[in-house]
């Protein structure tokens, strides 16, 4: 009896730490030094993690990595995709972590870097989870995909987001951007902070329409070149159902 109510404990923390997980974060020490050339964010959101580093200075983009995270002891994540070394798609890493209000610690494990991340924004609204494109309209057609090793994803958490564009299966990695985004009344911006292919981008402010029917995401307006685009995004967990 007692060892079944320590696995529900264990299984209760765990449900609770990855629901505190949720939001936007940003690294702010490692081993106890301040982060201060650099910036990285990191968002979690339906049981999945995405991450962009940019230099300060100058913008430009250093790496991104992500996956899906869980919670049965420690904490592990498995690679998607992960810029600095292709090879780690799809292994995994294990972390102890420490989660005090808005401070998230993880440890290597066995004991290497200690990564400590402040929790930028826990904001949630209709966009916030993860989602991949599934329709796109072109020439007046919708035309609707099924999603699979080569995807497209966009992560909202907190006030941030980050698209990224890979191929779970060969580790190769297309594209991805980010930075602080609103919605409300059916209107979505977003803020422009990093993007892989383009740093003169950083800066740049896009405006859509958007509506979520039926549990998708339809998104239209102009894109960054200024061409009419409609697209339909679909949560993650209900494209990639085993």
């Amino acid at each position: 009896m007692k060892k079944l109510t320590f696995l529900l404990v264990l299984l209760f923390c765990g449900i609770t730490v990855a629901q505190d997980l949720d939001g936007s974060w940003k690294l702010v020490s490692i081993n106890g030094e301040p982060v201060i050339n650099r910036e990285t964010i990191r968002i979690y959101e339906d049981g999945y993690f995405a991450s962009g580093m940019k230099e300060n200075e100058t913008n430009k983009f250093i790496s991104a990595e992500g996956g899906e995270y869980s919670l049965n002891g420690n904490y592990s994540e498995v690679y998607d995709f992960y810029t600095q070394d292709a090879g780690m798609v799809g292994k995994s890493r294990e972390y102890a972590i420490e989660l005090s209000g808005d401070k998230l610690v993880m440890h290597r494990v066995p004991g290497e870097d200690t990564m400590t991340w402040q929790r930028i924004s826990p904001h949630t609204n209709d966009l916030s989870g993860n989602w991949v494109i599934t329709g796109r309209k072109k020439d007046g057609e919708l035309r609707r995909s099924t999603p699979g090793a080569r995807r497209t994803i966009k992560i909202l958490g907190g006030d941030r987001f980050q698209w990224v564009a890979f191929n779970s299966d060969t580790g190769e990695f297309f594209g991805t951007g980010g930075g602080r985004y609103s919605a409300e009344n059916g209107k979505y911006q977003e803020n422009i902070e990093f993007f892989s292919r383009d740093d003169s981008r950083v800066g740049a402010k896009l405006a859509f329409d958007y509506e979520v029917k039926d549990g998708e995401w339809h998104h239209s307006g102009k894109s960054s070149k200024g061409d009419p685009m409609y697209e339909i995004w679909s949560p993650y967990k209900e494209a990639y159902k085993d």
